[in-house]
């Protein structure tokens, strides 16, 4: 649930924005084995992706819990939601639910899950993250674990450079910075968990080094349209970064993100 109100997605769920979802799940299973574990991400466990989005992590829960488990979905957007119960259908996974409900009250029953995952929200509810993971908190059973995973916007690197995609991503940063939210949450991880009465069994950050095939542009380029409604982009700069991002074709940068991962344990 990336969102910068509880009911308003920012970032548009076009078939390239799909893609960069597929490739960050994909990322995400090769880098973060030890995190899972440490989670209690293991055949047979309940998990609750809260804040799916169109389901780009299913494919790998299913994997890790098994057909003995179950993975619970919960997004804000009923666009993504939609989208996440076409993958369940497609693939049969009949252990997979999703429904619509925020990550502060997400609808899930408490103390009836294993672990509860959620990926990329906290950076975008800057007012309420402290809630949000709080409530998540309720939802795990004693012994069980909340795994947080969230950036430090401020140190992602693309290399070789582009202008006109630099200034993008500066008003994607100004973006966020003007609706309370705070992009380098990814430091702060612990200190939530802590708040919320859970014990921090594992904290490390780590750099996901990719360079994504033609087509799939950053998560700024979504949210053109939210820039734009918040009146920190034009019309014309739009048309200006769309001409730079057209520029690259098929020599796609290589882009540096800088991520951090957290688990807290409830006694």
């Amino acid at each position: 649930m990336t969102e910068t109100d509880p009911d308003r997605y920012a970032l548009r769920l076009s078939p390239a924005e799909l893609e960069r979802y597929r490739m960050m799940a994909e990322l995400a299973h090769e880098s973060e084995a030890d995190l899972w574990q440490a989670a209690g991400l293991r055949p047979g466990a309940v998990v609750a992706d809260v804040g799916c989005g169109p389901g780009g992590m299913f494919p790998a829960l299913v994997a890790a819990v098994g057909a003995t488990g179950q993975v619970i979905g919960v997004d804000g957007d009923q666009e993504a939601v939609a989208a996440a119960r076409g993958l369940v259908a497609a693939n049969g996974w009949n252990n997979v639910e999703v429904s619509v409900g925020r990550a502060d009250a997400s609808g899930i029953e408490p103390g009836s899950v294993d672990v509860v995952m959620t990926r990329h929200v906290l950076a975008h509810n800057g007012p309420r993250e402290q809630q949000i993971v709080d409530h998540l908190a309720t939802l795990v059973k004693p012994g069980g674990s909340v795994y947080l995973v969230d950036i430090d916007g401020a140190a992602m690197r693309v290399r070789p450079t582009n202008a006109g995609v630099e200034e993008l991503s500066a008003a994607y940063l100004r973006f966020h910075a003007g609706q309370g939210n705070d992009l380098e949450t990814g430091l702060r991880l612990p200190q939530l968990l802590t708040a919320a009465g859970l014990d921090v069994v594992a904290y490390r950050g780590w750099y996901n080094i990719v360079t994504p095939p033609a087509g799939v542009r950053p998560p700024a380029w979504a949210a053109r349209a939210a820039m734009v409604a918040a009146g920190v982009a034009t019309d014309e700069d739009v048309t200006r970064w769309e001409a730079a991002l057209d520029e690259l074709g098929d020599h796609q940068p290589t882009i540096f993100a800088t991520l951090f991962g957290a688990v807290g344990r409830r006694r």
